[in-house]
């Protein structure tokens, strides 16, 4: 109802309304699905958005983005993590306490997870990150990285806190912030605002993504 989401699914709170609408209307005609055969999520919100009417669509809308995002995650940067299972469409630490190294993840995971099981807007999450995510991650946000791409504030605000037709990431799930970048990277997710983000990343490596969501991650939203 706080509209927190977490890894598997989006923050909505405090998203511009038109951008809800664009998302709800990409769902709607098939140009926002997934990349991972069987995810229930997408399919679960496409599903959703062609049932709604217009007017359910705009009440919705206006709910979340009344909403006041809060600062609920915790990045840090970690070469071993616990190792972790998928437990429903989240990771769970092993209860054995077996560590591994991190390699090319973002392993994030919620700080109580029966509080997150039960949909408690409250629920803080800690987001383990590779060393050195977060300064790569910075300069990409800043400068582009020396022409590897546009920097991501000059569309989405100095603090990554949204500007015009592009949401505001800051303080939001990097898993979901990784796979959304990755998406629109590879052409799953598309829509009129996916277009020049594609063109943007486009020469990014997987290393490249996941700093720049670990840093739109650590910044308060």
């Amino acid at each position: 109802m706080g509209g927190s989401g977490g890894p598997e699914n989006a923050k909505l709170a405090g998203l511009p309304a038109d951008y809800i609408l664009r998302q709800l209307q990409d769902y709607r005609r098939g140009v926002r699905t997934t990349a991972v055969p069987g995810r229930v999520p997408q399919p679960f919100m496409i599903k959703l958005a062609k049932a709604l009417t217009p007017q359910d669509m705009d009440a919705a809308a206006a709910y979340f983005a009344a909403l006041v995002p809060t600062a609920n995650i915790r990045v840090i940067e970690a070469a071993e993590v616990s190792r972790t299972h998928a437990e429903g469409w989240r990771l769970a630490a092993d209860a054995d306490g077996a560590r591994q190294a991190i390699g090319q993840r973002i392993i994030e995971l919620p700080d109580v997870p029966r509080n997150f099981e039960r949909r408690d807007s409250r629920t803080t999450f800690t987001a383990f990150v590779p060393p050195g995510s977060l300064a790569r991650g910075r300069l990409l946000a800043s400068a582009g990285a020396g022409g590897a791409t546009l920097a991501c504030a000059t569309c989405h605000g100095p603090q990554l806190q949204g500007m015009g037709l592009a949401p505001p990431i800051a303080g939001r799930s990097p898993t979901y912030l990784l796979r959304q970048l990755y998406e629109i990277q590879t052409g799953i997710r598309a829509g009129a605002n996916a277009a020049p983000m594609k063109i943007g990343i486009a020469a990014l490596s997987l290393d490249d993504l996941i700093a720049a969501a670990a840093w739109a991650a650590s910044l308060p939203p």
